[in-house]
């Protein structure tokens, strides 16, 4: 009996013994830290997770993790952006993960989906944009400029928050918008001045018609793809980035001194200086100082396998060269994604932006209040004060009524303030009925109000003694409903995948507006309109307007184990601006892609050619930003009546018609054929992209002139014309150094466009832009069989050295010159523009040098009317002491009051060759850091536009008075120019 009961606790003892052994094999800790396997640092929010199992843990802020694992498991360690690794589990353990390196493997977003890269069939690019935090960038439109091959993007001006002007793949509209259409987080939107560069994740540009007609009668000019940054698994970061920027303008012209300037006077003949007066003012001192940028943004993540968010604030504050000039702006942006059920994922994502800024007269004479012609044409004996008035500017110039000194004319703007808020917010369900098959439904609100306000003193300045003051106040609201439903189901049988797509979209805008201007202010104390004696009757009002659009759409491709591939798509958008026949447009596309590398008859050369593939496309996208929002109806004027006369007390508004009704208006419609070669060698180390494209742009919206008559309207509304853009593009990426201390990368793009006019149907010719009163001639021309926006006028051969005058080439050998002798003396259109990025990495050093340029295209300088045209009161540059005055002198500076025409004597070469921007970062990496909870410290400095090589005499050869014209280019009249940029900043991560 004892045996038996010894016999049973020893079987008890050794079962307790075994069992407790077999729970610690499964519930033992295991720990251990993740590094990257090629710079060793540690990695913050990696996923580690027992193979098999559904639960895990992720890395902290030292990258190390403890996790309950048997001792003989497997572990599965992830993070996004590295390739993911299988790891028997042990005590202690240190785990290596490899960065992904193939850029074929990257994903690509497409319209209303993504795909690998290396399965592209149409021409994409894609924008870096790892640099976005420590350049002084305000605009994230700046983060394209030189970075994607077939991308022109110019900055028309320097001001603060100026919009930018991108052309992709030419110019293809006259009175239309030439901007992209942008689509931030899937929702199309007219703009991204509320979207903050650090919110960005990725960039990508849709650039042939067979990828952007997808987007239908918005697509005409491009798409740029912008994805937000999203919620990630693991570990809760918390991200600053803060930037302080001083801006320097340093390129001042030369003026005459008072002597001088009396010299020149005398010679004029238009005014008597008094002796005795003195310099007293250097009025571009007075007028420019060092800009200011200061830029804070905050973000925080964190999420789990079902629940992420991101969360973001920033604020900006932008202090212009010019006094006056200021950009503001607050952003707040918030994106969380929740996986329901393992069928249901919803998403929410809100962004809320408050902008405001003040624009300083520029871009037009001294005489119409341009500041920086001013700087030039104040005579520099002029005090900045009256001294006989108090608080009142200068006048006193001797009998010429057109001189307002810099000051004065940005005193005219100060108090102007344009305001904006935007709130875009989207809410999405994503339903996963089967593995291959889903439904997503996203409804989106995009309300905008806008505030503009001015105000001008009745007492310093000139215009506003004249005026009594006045002021003005503009509102404005618009609220855009978006409803897109989009169905998705692929397949994959074998090396057979196909995917097709199919859905709707429904576009809601309604806009309201009101408006009231006043004058005859008893003083500046109290700047709004209910200080103002007198309001307008006339210039007080409202109005509103609204438009829908119903799209649909749907995609097919088929891919054939990556190497055949075919993409069809087709939209119709139906637009209520148009007339019910003629409503509903077609766009369709098709593209393929052939990979030869994949061939069996590549042989040999697959050791070193990593990839090869053909691609080409044809495809129709539209422009409707040319048609106005009730364009195929008869419109008219109201025409208020003055009631405050006798007899009108209870007068009614009269009406007249406003245009002539057009019913058959319609889209214009741009065709556009691609082909493409895209390639990897050498362990892809080097990547070449190559595209050439040919773009025709038909039905094009233009306004023609009418003949005057009984009738009052003097323009109508017509699809007139025809114009083909045709170029040749280039991108190359280099892995020039690769060793574990020091890596060298260079990328590089290059683009030829070639732009025409084909036909204008009605109207043969169109003139415009008139710059100084003194000529009184538009310089732009265009007609069909020209390039857009060619400068017309005289050619100049040069100072006649016995009448001082220029000589006017006599094209018609009639002995005279008139108007039969003008001819093109310019086109603005570059031949070629390029970028090309260098970046290297040394231990924990980072060393970004990006250039940029044009090169080819000429700039008509009317600045230099003003500047030398030496025919009134206003001051010159010192070009002018080299001027003719006596028979017999060779110069190239004709006399004074010479007679001046639109003629190549103001054309000038404008290529340049700028270095964008030079960053220089530091990672510091430390243990200590770690155990602090920081993650990242990176301080960095940064210069923006360092020097620039150009043979351009203006301030700033990357300028346009007209702005985003399609029409009119390359035209420098007293231009806000660019400014050199010193950037002090710290990415920090905890």
């Amino acid at each position: 009996m004892k045996r038996k009961v010894l016999l049973h606790y020893l079987v008890l003892f050794l079962f307790i013994t075994i069992s407790t052994s077999l729970s610690a094999q499964q519930t033992m800790q295991i720990r251990g830290r993740v590094v990257d396997a090629q710079t060793k640092e540690t990695l913050v929010g990696v996923f580690v997770s027992v193979k098999g199992s559904t639960g895990g843990t992720s890395t902290n802020a030292q990258g190390e993790f403890t996790i309950a694992a048997a001792k003989n498991s497997t572990l599965l360690v992830k993070l996004i952006g590295y390739n993911t690794k299988e790891v028997a589990a042990a005590d202690q353990m240190e785990v290596a993960l490899e960065p992904m390196v193939s850029e074929l493997n990257s994903v690509v977003v497409i319209g209303y989906g993504s795909v690998k890269r290396k399965d592209v069939t149409t021409a994409i690019s894609t924008v870096s944009t790892e640099d976005l935090d420590k350049r002084p960038i305000v605009n994230v439109a700046q983060a394209i400029q030189g970075r994607a091959a077939g991308v022109a993007v110019v900055q028309p001006n320097g001001a603060p928050g100026a919009e930018m002007a991108i052309r992709v793949r030419g110019t293809t509209s006259y009175n239309g918008s030439n901007d992209p259409l942008y689509v931030v987080d899937g929702v199309p939107v007219d703009n991204i001045r509320f979207l903050s560069p650090n919110d960005i994740a990725s960039l990508q540009i849709l650039k042939d018609a067979s990828s952007a007609a997808i987007y239908g009668s918005r697509a005409a000019n491009g798409v740029v793809l912008i994805t937000t940054k999203a919620g990630n698994t693991g570990q809760a970061k918390i991200s600053l980035n803060t930037q302080v920027t001083h801006n320097v303008v340093d390129n001042a012209f030369k003026v005459l001194n008072t002597a001088q300037y009396r010299d020149l006077q005398n010679e004029i003949g238009m005014i008597s200086l008094p002796m005795g007066l003195k310099d007293q003012t250097d009025w571009f001192n007075e007028a420019f100082r060092t800009g200011r940028i200061e830029s804070y943004q905050l973000s925080i993540t964190d999420g789990t396998e079902k629940l992420k968010y991101f969360i973001s604030g920033g604020y900006l504050k932008e202090k212009g060269t010019l006094d006056a000039a200021f950009f503001k702006r607050y952003n707040f942006r918030a994106n969380v994604d929740n996986q329901i059920r393992k069928w249901l994922k919803l998403n929410a994502n809100i962004n809320y932006a408050d902008y405001a800024s003040n624009g300083i007269i520029t871009g037009t004479g001294a005489n119409r209040g341009g500041v920086v012609l001013s700087t030039v044409n104040t005579p520099t004996y002029a005090p900045i004060w009256d001294p006989f008035n108090e608080n009142q500017y200068y006048n006193n110039f001797y009998g010429i009524s057109n001189i307002t000194n810099p000051l004065e004319n940005m005193a005219r703007s100060k108090n102007n303030v344009g305001r904006e808020n935007r709130l875009l917010a989207s809410g999405s369900a994503l339903v996963t009925f089967l593995p291959h098959l889903n439904f997503k439904s996203m409804f989106t609100l995009d309300r905008r109000n806008a505030i503009s306000t001015t105000f001008l003193d009745p007492i310093s300045t000139a215009w506003g003694r004249n005026q009594r003051g006045e002021g003005s106040d503009n509102r404005n609201m618009n609220t855009v409903l978006t409803w897109d439903n989009v169905l998705t189901y692929n397949t994959k049988i074998n090396k057979h995948s196909i995917e097709g797509m199919a859905g709707s979209s429904w576009t809601d805008s309604k806009y309201t507006n009101s408006y009231i201007n006043g004058s005859n202010y008893r003083n500046d104390q109290i700047q709004t309109l209910n200080a103002a004696n007198k309001i307008s009757w006339n210039g007080t009002g409202s109005g509103g307007s609204d438009w829908v659009i119903n799209s649909y759409f749907a995609r097919v491709m088929y891919n054939f184990d990556s190497k055949y591939l075919l993409t069809a798509n087709v939209r119709a958008d139906g637009s209520s601006k148009l007339h019910p026949d003629v409503r509903w447009g077609y766009f369709p596309s098709v593209s393929a892609a052939w990979r030869i590398s994949s061939e069996s008859f590549f042989g040999g050369l697959k050791q070193h050619v990593d990839d090869l593939k053909l691609r080409g496309g044809w495809g129709q996208t539209g422009n409707q930003s040319g048609i106005g929002d009730y364009a195929y109806l008869q419109r008219y004027n109201i025409i208020r009546q003055p009631w405050f006369e006798t007899g009108k007390e209870q007068a009614v508004p009269s009406i007249s018609p406003a245009n002539l009704r057009t019913k058959d208006l319609t889209w214009e419609t741009t065709s556009q054929a691609n082909i493409g070669l895209d390639a990897a060698i050498f362990k892809s180390r080097l990547s070449l992209t190559v595209d050439y494209y040919y773009k025709k742009t038909t039905n094009m919206l233009m306004y023609i002139t009418l003949p005057e008559g009984a009738n009052s309207i003097t323009s109508m509304a017509r699809n007139e014309g025809e114009m083909t853009n045709k170029g040749f593009e280039v991108a190359i990426a280099s892995k020039n150094l690769t060793g574990k201390n020091l890596t060298w990368n260079t990328e590089f793009n290059i683009s030829f466009n070639r732009n025409r006019l084909d036909k204008l149907a009605t109207q043969k010719i169109y003139t415009t832009a008139t710059t100084s009163e003194v000529v009184g001639e538009d310089v732009v021309r265009n007609e069909p069989g020209r390039p857009l926006g060619g400068f017309y006028g005289y050619i100049s051969d040069g100072v006649n050295p016995e009448t001082g005058e220029l000589i006017y080439r006599d094209l018609n050998g009639d002995g005279k010159t008139s108007a039969s002798d003008k001819t093109y003396i310019g086109d603005p259109n570059p031949k070629f523009t390029y970028g090309m990025t260098n970046s290297f990495d040394y231990k924990n050093f980072s060393l970004s040098v990006f250039i940029q340029g044009t090169y080819g295209n000429d700039i008509f300088n009317a600045s230099r009317i003003e500047t030398e045209g030496m025919y009134d009161g206003k001051n010159q540059t010192t070009r002018v002491l080299n001027r003719w005055q006596v028979p017999g002198q060779i110069t190239d500076v004709p006399k004074a009051n010479f007679i001046i025409k639109n003629s190549t004597y103001f054309i000038e070469d404008g290529s340049y060759l700028r270095l964008k921007n030079v960053s220089l970062s530091y990672n510091f990496v430390s243990n200590k850091l770690k155990k602090i909870g920081i993650g990242k410290l990176q301080p960095y400095l940064s210069v923006s536009n360092l020097f620039t090589l150009t043979k351009y005499t203006g301030m700033d050869p990357e300028v346009n008075q007209w702005g985003n014209s399609g029409a009119v280019q390359g035209i420098d009249w007293g231009t806000y120019p660019h400014s050199r940029s010193f950037v002090v900043g710290l990415n920090l991560e905890f």
